[in-house]
């Protein structure tokens, strides 16, 4: 497990760069067509926190009240990115991308969010990770959140890796960041992931 980690952060590596060099050869496929009723602007707004690489072609959504979702553009790759301006215990401005494995994660996120209450929000997600019930993150997928008080005003992004159940013996790195570099928040939970100096 210890060397996990960084195979893992190398694929992440390798696989953008691959992206990348792709499009010097051939041409990138075009972006896929918007959904029947989707404005592109909104697509374009959950889009602001993908990696240049997967952007074109990443799923983007957008959350309904009920905590479902409709499809303003399916991809072809793994990500899939959504606006959460404005929602509860959120900045106003505020979004997010991530594998589309987690997306029933991000309900109960949004689920125990919708308190508006962070303690009480908190103490939800404590209760499905102690009853067993908190959907897991998919091993190594990467979340991007971009926020802020406004479009023009956005915070540097915020990278994290998932790592559920992980905890420093597993991995090899440290439970806390006072060393600086790589190391793991909330580990042995649901919630571990990675957290890297300067994202």
């Amino acid at each position: 497990m210890r060397r996990l980690i960084p195979i893992v952060l190398f694929a992440l590596a390798v696989s953008t760069s691959l992206l990348a060099q792709r499009g010097r050869g051939a041409a990138p496929p075009p972006p896929p067509a918007l959904e029947p009723g989707a404005s592109q602007a909104d697509v374009d707004k959950a889009l602001i926190a993908a990696p240049a690489p997967l952007r074109d072609q990443a799923t983007v959504i957008k959350w309904k009240p009920d905590f479902t979702y409709d499809t303003l553009r399916k991809g072809t790759n793994n990500l899939v990115c959504y606006d959460r301006s404005g929602f509860p215990l959120q900045p106003p401005f505020a979004v997010q991308c991530t594998s589309l494995a987690n997306l029933p994660r991000e309900v109960q996120n949004l689920k125990a969010e919708a308190t508006g209450d962070r303690a009480k929000s908190e103490a939800m997600l404590k209760a499905m990770e102690a009853d067993g019930t908190r959907a897991k993150p998919e091993f190594g997928s990467v979340w991007y959140h971009f926020s802020g008080p406004d479009k023009d005003h956005i915070s540097p992004h915020h990278m994290t890796i998932a790592v559920p159940g992980a905890t420093g013996a597993s991995l090899g790195l440290p439970e806390n960041g006072r060393g600086g570099g790589v190391w793991i928040m909330n580990a042995g939970t649901t919630t571990a992931h990675l957290m890297i100096l300067g994202q």
